[in-house]
């Protein structure tokens, strides 16, 4: 057995358990020892049972002199068992758990932890943790016992026994992969004393050191997958450089129905620069919603088209594919430039063979370029894509240029850690004359004035609005919160009859959804009741209302863009934030919406609130989860970041060094 055997190989796994185990990403052994506990239960302080006081948590030792069941009045069931050491005896409780009868063994002595608690005039356990008096180290009970990420049917006494195990017959295979220098100077414990520790700790201080050395590993192992990915990018040379008309693109930009702002100008600058030199450029560009980011790729098109080559535009989404087809279209097309579609439903194919712009989703990956020349890629919402997928994308043009476009709000410890391969540009200026989306929190008591204020506005006019739920179908477990076909209904037949309201979700297939947008789009629906399918790609400049339901559930940066989908017009928009969440926390959270419009800072706010995870929704956006560390401790990624670089001019990587950086790409996210 090694550690890379999957994890029914364990003791006392087996399919079923292994199963429950897929469900937190644990498929191997090593990936169970790699599953850290979140916190500690204290269970160190060890107390002869005459001497436990109500109100404190201890551990006591002691020999099961009887155990039995009693029945309420209700009919229900009580677990009573007496345990006694030298000092004294004292009575432990559990409830509703009438198998511990035939667990227990009178005459035997077992570790019990918890808390101590009056029960009617006397003194007694609570549902107490157990284990059975061994020789050697206790697991459960009295000492800092580690309490995991469970899933269901797997708990964390579960866990902590087959970790022990794991441990116990397979911990000397854990080899060190940093180099001893790096240990040294950072005065970091060696991996494997680490792992061991951060399970089973002999001290909190122990406890502490372990979690810095593992929080190390992985900011370290990030910090040098990216730079290794922009120094393998920069050994690659184009065919040849383009050539940059800077007349021709002045006269772009001087027939733009609109003025580039200061940002704008600065990044198109840096992005021609790039274009001119002989390394292909691997620069990400971010900015808010409306900020203007199209229109800078359309100019590098531009320059990519007059020095014949291809350009490949590619989105996450059909929605947004569309949008930016429809916006080249405007933008390119009157300076002859043939483009085509192309998405997993349709193909809008060209008729000429000449230098094009091919936009579309995935399906471009699957595309046959063989007679184009590509000499310039991009992509939009970049996060959305494995690394492995822009790799793909390039190899169909050698070594393009690579243009990567974020709307999302990417706090600088972040990108400083992900990105490091990119080189940043940011559009931190939004285009003249464009009136901020005034934002409210909107209590449960205000919901009916606030239906009748959008009606208001809606009714007999021009103007539109999103109602956005956080899911489509009602959950049991989340009844409370919004669900789009739910709301839909009631608010079709029940608050809005008089009004026109379509329906908008991820489940609703393509077509469908090009019809629902259609009416949208040319007035025939009032309200758009939709999921967070929205976030992207959907430009409707009539809509000057935007309702999120639930809002607490999303971080600040995704309700930014998301209120991004209105304020596109000479009309002042509108956002509601809709919560019958009263935790006062959280209500000045949302209330950070209000006075706050810099996706920048709301990003940076709620990073130090609730980590990357809560803000974008790691599963969708591919944001790496971490385990220990943290994106908001700049000084640990300055570290890592040095020491990466140092390993990176050594050239010379360790077999354990290699094969632990495999792990540390960004996961390919499926839209």
């Amino acid at each position: 057995m090694n550690l890379k055997d999957r994890i029914e190989k364990l003791a006392l796994v087996g399919p079923t358990y292994g199963k429950k185990l897929e469900k937190l990403n644990i498929e191997t052994i090593e990936d169970l020892i790699f599953h850290f506990p979140f916190r500690y239960d204290d269970f160190s302080l060890i107390s002869p049972i005459g001497r436990v006081q109500a109100g404190e948590t201890v551990t006591i030792c002691g020999q099961i002199q009887e155990i039995v069941n009693e029945y309420t009045r209700g009919g229900k069931k009580i677990q009573k068992a007496i345990v006694s050491d030298s000092s004294g005896s004292l009575e432990i409780v559990w409830f509703n758990q009438p198998f511990l009868v035939r667990t227990f063994r009178v005459g035997k002595s077992y570790n019990f932890s918890g808390k101590v608690d009056w029960f009617g005039r006397q003194k007694v356990f609570v549902s107490p943790d157990y284990e059975l008096q061994k020789s050697g180290t206790s697991i459960h009970t009295g000492r800092l016992v580690p309490v995991y990420p469970e899933t269901f049917g797997v708990s964390s006494k579960w866990l902590r026994s087959r970790i022990k195990t794991a441990l116990e017959l397979l911990g000397e295979e854990i080899k060190e992969f940093l180099p001893l220098k790096i240990i040294k100077n950072e005065n970091l414990l060696p991996e494997k004393e680490a792992i061991f520790q951060i399970h089973f700790p002999d001290s909190k201080v122990e406890a502490e050191k372990a979690r810095e050395r593992l929080a190390f590993d992985e900011l370290f192992l990030l910090q040098l997958a990216a730079l290794k990915r922009k120094k393998d990018w920069q050994k690659k040379t184009l065919g040849k450089k383009f050539s940059v008309d800077q007349e021709k693109v002045l006269d772009f930009i001087a027939k733009l129905p609109f003025e580039l702002t200061q940002a704008q100008k600065k990044v198109l600058k840096e992005i021609l620069a790039d274009l001119g030199k002989t390394k292909p450029m691997n620069r990400l560009l971010q900015g808010d919603v409306g900020s203007g980011k199209t229109v800078v790729a359309a100019a590098a098109a531009y320059v990519c088209f007059l020095n014949g080559w291809q350009t490949l535009f590619m989105a996450p989404t059909e929605i947004l594919a569309n949008q930016h087809y429809q916006t080249l279209k405007i933008l390119l097309e009157p300076l002859g430039i043939p483009l085509e579609l192309i998405t997993s439903s349709k193909k809008t194919k060209v008729s000429t063979n000449k230098t094009k712009v091919s936009i579309g989703t995935h399906a471009l990956l699957y595309q046959k370029f063989e007679q184009e020349k590509i000499g310039l890629v991009v992509v939009d919402e970049q996060h959305r894509f494995g690394v492995e997928q822009r790799k793909l994308l390039a190899k169909k043009g050698g070594s393009p240029h690579f243009l990567t476009m974020t709307a999302t709000p990417i706090p600088r410890t972040i990108a400083l850690s992900l990105f490091g391969d990119l080189d940043l540009s940011r559009l931190d200026e939004m285009p003249q004359g464009r009136l901020r989306v005034k934002t409210w929190v909107v209590p449960q008591e205000k919901r009916q004035d606030a239906y009748q204020w959008i009606r208001s506005q809606v009714k007999d006019s021009q103007k539109q609005a999103f109602i956005i739920c956080p899911f489509i179908e009602e959950s049991e477990s989340l009844s409370s919160v919004k669900a789009a076909k739910k709301e839909f209904e009631l608010l079709s037949q029940v608050i809005f009859p008089d009004l026109k309201l379509g329906l908008l979700h991820g489940r609703v297939k393509a077509k469908e959804k090009e019809q629902v947008l259609g009416g949208f789009r040319a007035g025939k629906i009032d309200i758009l009741v939709a999921t967070p399918v929205v976030e992207v790609g959907i430009d409707i400049p009539k809509a000057t209302i935007m309702v999120i339901e639930a809002a607490d559930r999303f971080g600040l940066a995704q309700l930014h863009q998301l209120r991004g989908r209105v304020g596109r017009s000479q009309w002042q928009s509108y956002c509601f934030l809709f919560t019958e969440n009263e935790n006062p926390q959280v209500l000045n959270r949302l209330k950070t919406m209000e006075h706050t419009h810099i996706g920048m800072e709301l990003a940076e706010i709620d990073l130090k609130l609730r980590g990357p995870g809560e803000i974008y929704g790691t599963k969708q956006h591919g944001f790496p989860d971490l385990r220990v560390a943290s994106f908001t401790d700049l000084v640990l990624i300055q570290k890592t970041r040095l020491a990466a670089e140092s390993v990176l001019k050594q050239r010379v990587f360790s077999p354990k060094l290699k094969t632990r950086l495999q792990k540390y790409k960004i996961e390919t996210v499926n839209n």
